[in-house]
């Protein structure tokens, strides 16, 4: 058999690259497995400002930089490969990439969940550059301008308050002429000056070069196309897709997403989740971070039980 690693992390977002760290720095052996670029959502932010110690003008290009080489100076392994199968409830846990195989005695899920996207032209292109997905990560940064929320349900109402706290405005776009967030969430949002409903409207397509300058708006009922222009920020929330497609049937889920306890441990001994693809009610860097930490705490003292 092959090397068999003390860990291996599935996913080199912020919970991965914690894990690594932390798992590196306790002497375990660790590869950690990331079929994209590391750094997962982070890297399409330009400026973070809400992540304690962030230097100035951090962007998620940066912070994730500084955590890989922080990472691999830990001594820990990188693979630039697809998960395409995984077994779990073996010893040592076997993770495929294609024809290759690897062996932990430990694995920590960190493959994180993906933002729903509208799917219209331009969208992908303006990422990070007037279009976002996270409201507390970027809504500072839209002090005193307009906003557009693009959704119906709890997510989308509730972020929409809360960038009333910035934006000289906010109008919200659905594509229905009824919300399907919870009705006390719908009172504060009816209730909020600031506040304006764009019914029966979509977004059809966003336009600009280096940053986002103009979209189309189309309404569905009659048809009627709206161009909005000038400086303003587009916020998505339709909801997200945990990337859980491999785990389903082998770990307990919630709607996708993969249910731990407070140590991130799962249904599967010796399986650990951390960052977006679990259950959590904030997905922040700084949460993912804290995750990956105590996953890969509770992984050492997983191996130190199986040992001892």
């Amino acid at each position: 058999m092959e090397k068999i690693y003390d860990v291996i992390i599935i996913g080199a977002g912020p919970a991965g690259l914690s894990a690594a760290i932390y798992a590196g720095r306790s002497r375990l052996s660790t590869l950690i497995i990331e079929g994209n670029a590391e750094g997962g959502q982070i890297v399409t932010t330009s400026e973070i400002a809400n992540y304690p110690g962030a230097e100035e003008n951090e962007s998620g290009p940066s912070l994730i930089a500084r955590m890989v080489a922080q990472a691999e100076g830990f001594g820990a392994e990188f693979l630039r490969a697809s998960v395409t199968d995984v077994i779990l409830d073996c010893d040592p846990k076997i993770i495929s990439c294609g024809s290759a195989e690897y062996y932990a005695r430990s694995v920590i899920i960190a493959s994180g969940a993906q933002p729903a996207r509208i799917g219209c032209p331009g969208e992908a292109e303006l990422t990070g550059a007037g279009v976002s997905y996270c409201a507390t990560c970027d809504g500072p940064f839209f002090d005193g301008l307009p906003v557009y929320v693009v959704g119906g349900g709890d997510a989308a109402v509730e972020e929409a308050i809360y960038l009333a706290r910035f934006a000289s405005k906010v109008y919200i776009i659905h594509r229905r002429d009824t919300l399907r967030a919870a009705k006390s969430i719908q009172d504060k949002a009816f209730a909020e000056p600031k506040i304006e409903f764009l019914w029966n409207t979509t977004v059809e397509e966003i336009k600009g070069e280096d940053f986002m300058e103009s979209m189309t708006l189309l309404n569905v009922k009659d048809g009627t196309r709206t161009e909005v222009s000038g400086q303003f920020g587009l916020f998505v929330f339709v909801g997200f897709k945990p990337n859980s497609a491999l785990f389903e049937g082998l770990l307990e889920t919630e709607r996708g997403y993969i249910k731990t306890d407070s140590e991130m441990r799962t249904s599967l001994p010796g399986v650990f989740a951390a960052g977006d693809i679990r259950v959590k009610s904030l997905r922040q860097v700084v949460t993912a971070v804290s995750d990956g930490a105590v996953a890969a705490v509770s992984a050492e003292k997983y191996l130190d039980e199986q040992a001892g």
